[in-house]
C-alpha cells in the first residue's frame, strides 16, 4: 500500500510517529456535490479502526432518510468496529430559505453545545460536523469560537466539517480543506435528486 510522504518536514520538534499522529481539522466546503459523502468515508475508515464515531448533522432535516446513517448505524451497532452515535439537529435546515429560522438556530446553537461538551469529555475519537459551515455562514454560531475550541480540544480527536461558505478562520485554523467544486450536475438539466445517488 503506498504511503504519502510530505514535500516538506517542518522543524517543530516532533517526531515523525508524533506528527503523523496529530488529530486533524477538516473543511468540506464548496458548491459542488460530495462534502458529506466525503466526510462519511472517513467515518468509515474510523469505524473500522475501532474508534468511536459522532455525527451531529446540523442542517438536513431530522425527517430525512440519508442512506450513510442507516449504514453507519448497523456497522456500529455490529460489534465489529467502533460505536457509532448520529445525532440530529431538531428539524434541521437547509442552504435555502424558509420558515422556522429561529428554531432551526437554536437547535444549532443547542447541537454546538453537544459537541463542546463531548469535545470536552472526548467521547468520540471522530466526530462528522455535517453542514456545520452554515450556522457559522449565517452567524448564528462564532466561528471564532468555533476555531478556538477545536484548537484547544482534548486528547486525539480528530473533527470533520462540511458544508458551503466555511468561514475563512476556520479554513485557515484547518490542517485538510478541500473544496468541491461543481463542473455539472444533474439538476442543471431538470433532473431531481434520486435513490441511491442523493440518499
Amino acid at each position: 500500500m503506498p504511503q504519502g510522504k510530505p514535500n516538506t518536514i517542518p522543524d517543530d520538534g516532533l517526531t515523525t510517529r508524533q506528527r503523523r499522529n496529530r488529530p486533524l481539522l477538516a473543511v468540506h466546503t464548496g458548491t459542488g456535490k460530495g462534502k458529506s459523502t466525503a466526510a462519511f468515508g472517513m467515518a468509515l475508515r474510523a469505524w473500522n479502526q475501532g474508534w468511536p464515531v459522532g455525527v451531529f448533522q446540523f442542517v438536513k432535516s431530522a425527517k430525512w432518510r440519508v442512506g450513510e446513517e442507516r449504514a453507519l448505524r448497523v456497522l456500529g451497532e455490529s460489534g465489529e468496529g467502533g460505536s457509532v452515535a448520529w445525532h440530529k439537529m431538531g428539524e434541521g435546515w437547509s442552504w435555502l430559505q424558509r420558515d422556522g429560522e429561529l428554531e432551526s438556530e437554536e437547535a444549532a446553537k443547542e447541537g454546538w453545545e453537544q459537541v463542546k461538551r463531548d469535545l470536552a469529555a472526548e467521547t468520540y475519537r471522530m466526530y462528522v460536523l455535517d453542514e456545520f459551515a452554515y450556522p457559522m455562514h449565517w452567524g448564528w454560531i462564532d466561528a471564532a469560537e468555533v476555531v478556538e475550541v477545536l484548537r484547544t480540544r482534548p486528547g486525539h480527536q480528530h473533527v470533520v466539517i462540511t458544508g458551503r461558505n466555511a468561514p475563512e478562520e476556520l479554513c485557515a485554523a484547518a490542517d485538510l480543506v478541500t473544496e468541491m467544486t461543481k463542473v455539472r450536475h444533474p439538476m442543471d438539466a431538470g433532473q431531481k435528486g434520486q435513490r441511491g445517488i442523493e440518499w
